[in-house]
């Protein structure tokens, strides 16, 4: 078949070239090179405006599924419609799941059984959040001393589930001669600064990170750079990156990131046995999950529950800037509409 069509690329006259749009239209491997993967490749497609068969050419097109969780799946303690109903569908279809947070704030279980109660279908080793991640990571690279830690108890119980101590979880309040700090009241067994989100950030903790940092020996080590939560009112929620370039500032250090967009989590999946180019990543910022697909070489999905925006999506549209999404839905629900029946 192959040599045959090559026949016909080699002569270019109109006959020829009749033949050859002919022999596309009836060889199913060229429609299958023609569809999901060369069409929506970084195009920002509305999967609303594809084909049925281009929307069941895309849902062949992946084996298993990466998915945010806040903005995708849920915002705060609400299930974002239909979600739950499209995950579970990619289950019964026979895709692996794995909810990819960058969520420091529950360990592994307190998400499952969140998901569980959000009418997800999710078990606690398809969880991968930023919080076991820096516990995985430490104990890999065989830590021994303590973490000051800015940041809450998810990432501590995970932390102290492999068996490394830690301190700097809660309040730190602001004393009327906070600048007098001494040197006694660091502790000399820390050897690494942990940063997560931390609601609880003050002047204080910032002295204490950027003064332990201030040996080369300790390790600077940040769950995320999200700059904000996703929002369901006009509020405004600093995410964890305000914190780690407040003490990249103070400490004139740069963080070790270890959740998406970086390359971490991608070592991680892979020990999974993950296929690149069989995998879907589902998000709802092109900074992070986007930008995460792209590095990894997935297939993208944006949805507009979360932190993107319709407007964000028209500016997404007219500058191309990278990393662009290969499809768009308002929201994760929307999906099983499209599928063919």
């Amino acid at each position: 078949m192959v040599k045959s069509l090559l026949r016909i690329l080699k002569n270019n006259n109109l006959y020829n070239k009749t033949c050859l749009l002919n022999y596309a239209l009836k060889t199913k491997q060229i429609q299958n090179f023609n569809t999901s993967y060369k069409m929506f490749k970084s195009s920002v497609s509305n999967l609303y405006e594809a084909s049925k068969d281009q929307v069941q050419e895309f849902l062949n097109s992946f084996d298993t599924v990466l998915t945010d969780c806040d903005g995708v799946l849920w915002i705060d303690t609400t299930a974002i419609p239909g979600s739950a109903d499209t995950i579970n569908y990619f289950r019964k279809q026979g895709k692996r799941i794995f909810y990819v947070t960058n969520n420091s704030t529950k360990i592994r279980s307190d998400f499952a059984a969140k998901a569980q109660q959000l009418g997800f279908i999710a078990s606690q080793d398809e969880i991968l959040s930023t919080a076991y991640l820096v516990a995985h990571y430490l104990k890999g690279i065989g830590f021994t001393k303590k973490v000051y830690l800015l940041g809450s108890n998810g990432i501590g119980e995970e932390l102290k589930a492999v068996g490394i101590r830690y301190i700097g979880v809660g309040p730190d309040h602001v004393q009327p001669d906070f600048k007098s700090m001494k040197p006694s009241e660091l502790d000399p067994e820390v050897g690494a600064v942990v940063v997560g989100f931390d609601e609880h950030i003050s002047y204080p903790k910032l002295m204490k990170a950027a003064s332990y940092l201030s040996s080369e020996e300790c390790l600077f080590i940040a769950t995320n750079t999200d700059e904000r939560f996703p929002k369901s009112n006009s509020i405004v929620v600093p995410g964890t990156g305000t914190l780690v370039r407040a003490v990249e500032t103070c400490s004139e250090r740069k963080a070790l990131v270890l959740g998406k967009p970086h390359a971490y989590v991608r070592k991680f999946l892979e020990s999974s046995g993950l296929d690149p180019g069989r995998t879907l990543m589902i998000g709802d910022r092109c900074s992070t999950d986007i930008e995460f697909g792209s590095r990894c070489g997935f297939q993208t999905l944006l949805v507009l529950s979360g932190v993107t925006s319709t407007k964000d999506l028209e500016r997404i549209r007219s500058e191309k800037k990278p990393p662009l999404p290969d499809v768009v839905l308002p929201k994760l629900g929307d999906l099983l509409s499209l599928i063919p029946s």
